[in-house]
């Protein structure tokens, strides 16, 4: 046990503010190693998200090994005020609403507590239905039966079952939550390296898969202008021989247009509104379809920088995090000491993420010349659900959707279950336990019906999580320049304590520098001189709000 820990010394159990839950951490049940909070890091960022991000990058016109830097430094800026935040759970043993009380007061916190919570709400619904997907997929593989498009009865017993399986650890305790991590992240960095391996034994090397990176950067339809005429302009994939995958296209939208050869010359047309254009070719006689895609029109405008784009990026995979950087101390008052948070923390998340992109990379390269039915890039298979479908073997579809489930759940229950647990208990400590938060999380996250607004309230969520820089910047400036890592222990339990304000409950400092930090970081949707601000939403509420906070909190109440 660490010299830097800090107990209680008084006897608060009688205050409306304490629970067993609430109360800070005992020695006997600080457990965790670094290795656990590796374990618990790999666990929630081995998600489908994670898998994705380089995808979204690519598909911009940046290359692989662009959108892996990107990833690579967005995690380790964000580790950064992940593992200072988590500094209070370890000195402390308490976790993030109390935390934040001494900063908000002891009512403030709940704006900031309870809006973590619902987001982790809605990501849990959205996490429940994918496992539950994942079940049905599993039914399906052993029984032979033709998965049903759409909503359908199969589908919502999967989820069922998986949200059952989420409520169990819930109600198991945080203990059963580390078997599950320790357990799991073994697991997950090996499905990683799996992935890798039969990438790499099917294309024959890493170079030659790495270089269809560069196709995945053009999408299937263009539309150009030059000299007043406009040119379709048509990229197929290749094979790893060079050769165009894609024999012929037709441009469907037009009714009078037949099949005609496929051509990489720019095309002339008239019309270039919705042309949409359609590929296909044959595979031992079996004729093969692409998706039908809608030609994008090209800018003639190259002004635009690309060290821009880079910002934007990094922005957005900073906010990745956003949400757990703020409720960090829910895990890290676990940890026996500073340095084994730390060192945890940097194992488990920059080296994790990067891995798991380049997995998404490697893999998706290696498919897009491996699978003949992958014509063009806009069919190419990112999501591991699509790639999964791909195989026929039900073995194989059995095994892979066992992956996703640990991987879904581990992610779940970490990230999306822990910290509204404690934002819920932290509102009625006497009457809701953390269990009893939890169970509070799994029924909103029915309530959200994700089956429904699954791609809405993803990007709902994404958006609000990248608001949240305020929050972090008013904890991190509270806690290191105002309070300088000190903290009245026991004043954090008291109803009229020095962390109520005047009994208001309420530090008008951090309400202010809050609702200024999301003003100033929204301001520039509306007002587009601004935009800058509203690009760089969670550096620009960060940073705002922290030296303000810090400005009007110039003595420690």
């Amino acid at each position: 046990m660490s010299k830097d820990i800090v107990g209680l010394e008084e006897d608060i159990s009688h205050s409306s503010l304490y629970s067993e839950d609430l109360a800070p951490v005992s020695k006997e049940n600080r457990t965790w190693s670094k290795w656990h909070l590796a374990a618990i890091w790999v666990g929630m960022a081995v998600c489908i998200p994670t898998y994705l991000l380089a995808s979204y990058m690519i598909k911009t016109g940046l290359n692989w090994y662009e959108a892996l830097i990107i990833i690579g430094l967005a995690n380790l800026i964000i580790t950064i005020p992940m593992v200072l935040n988590g500094h209070a759970g370890v000195k402390y043993g308490i976790p993030f609403p109390v935390i934040g009380r001494a900063a908000f007061g002891t009512k403030g916190v709940h704006l900031a507590s309870v809006t973590r919570g619902i987001i982790a709400c809605g990501w849990f619904g959205v996490q429940t239905w994918i496992g539950g997907l994942a079940i049905y997929a599993i039914f399906n593989a052993i029984t032979g039966a033709t998965g049903e498009l759409g909503l359908s009865f199969g589908k919502f017993v999967g989820f069922g079952i998986f949200w059952v399986i989420n409520m169990y650890f819930i109600w198991r305790g945080t203990e059963s939550i580390k078997w599950l991590e320790t357990f799991s992240a073994p697991i997950l960095v090996i499905m990683g390296l799996v992935l890798i391996y039969w990438s790499y034994a099917k294309a024959d090397g890493f170079s030659v898969v790495l270089e269809q990176g560069k196709q995945l950067q053009h999408t299937a339809a263009k539309i150009s202008e030059k000299d007043n005429l406009f040119y379709l302009n048509l990229h197929s994939l290749k094979d790893k021989e060079g050769a165009l995958k894609a024999s012929e296209y037709n441009i469907v939208s037009d009714s009078n247009t037949s099949w005609e050869s496929f051509t990489e010359n720019p095309i002339p047309i008239t019309n270039t509104e919705n042309v949409q254009v359609q590929f296909r070719t044959t595979d031992n006689g079996n004729e093969v379809l692409s998706s039908i895609v809608t030609a994008t029109m090209v800018s003639n405008d190259a002004s635009g920088s690309k060290l821009w784009s880079y910002l934007l990026w990094l922005t957005a995979m900073v906010g990745f995090w956003a949400t757990m950087s703020i409720s960090i101390a829910d895990i890290t008052r676990y940890a026996a000491t500073q340095k084994d948070q730390v060192a945890g923390q940097f194992i488990g998340l920059p080296a994790t993420m990067l891995l798991y992109s380049f997995v998404g990379i490697f893999v998706t390269c290696a498919a897009i010349i491996n699978f003949k039915d992958i014509l063009i890039a806009d069919d190419a298979p990112w999501d591991p659900v699509s790639l999964i479908a791909k195989f026929k073997n039900p073995v194989v579809v059995i095994v892979a959707q066992v992956f996703m489930l640990i991987a879904t759940l581990s992610t779940n229950i970490a990230a999306n279950v822990i910290a509204p647990s404690n934002a819920f208990s932290n509102l009625l400590p006497k009457k809701i336990s953390f269990k009893k938060g939890g169970t509070i999380t799994g029924i909103l996250g029915i309530l959200i019906m994700p089956w429904w607004l699954l791609n809405e309230i993803s990007g709902f969520l994404i958006f609000v999580s990248g608001l949240l820089g305020p929050v972090l910047g008013i904890l991190i400036a509270d806690y290191f320049l105002v309070r300088k890592k000190n903290l009245a222990l026991a004043e954090l339990y008291k109803e009229d304590g020095i962390y109520s304000y005047n009994k208001t409950g309420f530090n008008k400092a951090a309400m202010i520098a809050l609702f200024v930090g999301v003003f100033l970081a929204l301001i520039g949707y509306w007002v587009p001189a601004l935009n800058f601000l509203y690009s760089l939403s969670w550096f620009t509420g960060f940073i705002i709000s922290f030296v303000l906070y810090a400005l009007l909190m110039k003595k420690p109440s």
